[in-house]
């Protein structure tokens, strides 16, 4: 049964690679592409509790072996390690030890940019690709010729069209959301920067400097 869907699957794409023309390969290749980049955008954007800050950092300082499931936990937990050493200019290595971070919120978030705005293009493609197959089955009047005439060329100016409007619409709702996960994320690693800079700044309690 497995088997026979496979070969249903591969029967059907073949069929949309025919309909589609050219256009068809790179734009299922932009799919699989995005849909990669977003699951891997969307995993590294986990933030790992609902607490404010604040509230992570006081914790991780009572509790500092509890496990940590995002990106804010972990990086609080590094930075009160950084904290700890005493190191004499934290703000900077705070900013090396952050750095990870920042290349990981920003990772493979221009590859979903491009897609989304290439999607439609490569449709737009495939549309003007269909109309000049059937202005050319008018001019030879060739209306069931072996390529499909007047009728494959509409289906594929439809068809691909379609397609890349499908691959570029949840693509834009999903980065926005994605976007906007990043700037939140990315205001909180600056919190925690500032907040344990303001704590150096204090005398240390037994409690934090253990």
């Amino acid at each position: 049964m497995p088997q026979g869907l496979f070969q249903q699957g591969l029967d059907l794409f073949a069929h949309y690679v025919e309909v589609g023309g050219y256009v068809m390969p790179p734009l299922v290749a932009a799919t699989l592409l995005l849909w990669f980049a977003i699951g891997y955008r969307a995993l590294a954007l986990r933030r790992g509790g609902v607490q404010p800050v604040r509230t992570l950092i006081d914790r991780q300082l009572k509790h500092p072996a509890e496990t940590r499931t995002g990106i804010v936990e972990a990086a609080v937990g590094r930075g009160i390690g950084v904290y700890r050493r005493g190191t004499p200019s934290l703000r900077r290595a705070l900013d090396d030890v952050f750095g990870e971070y920042d290349r990981d919120l920003k990772r493979f978030s221009l590859l979903i940019r491009i897609i989304v705005v290439a999607a439609p293009l490569l449709g737009l493609l495939g549309t003007v690709s269909g109309m000049i197959e059937t202005f050319k089955s008018l001019e030879d009047m060739s209306l069931f010729s072996q390529s499909g005439g007047i009728a494959g060329g509409i289906a594929q100016a439809l068809f691909t069209t379609q397609l890349g409007l499908a691959v570029a619409i949840p693509g834009l709702i999903i980065k926005g959301y994605l976007d906007k996960k990043q700037r939140t994320i990315q205001m909180e690693l600056a919190q925690i920067k500032n907040i344990l800079c303001t704590m150096a700044q204090r005398p240390q309690t037994p409690e934090v400097a253990a």
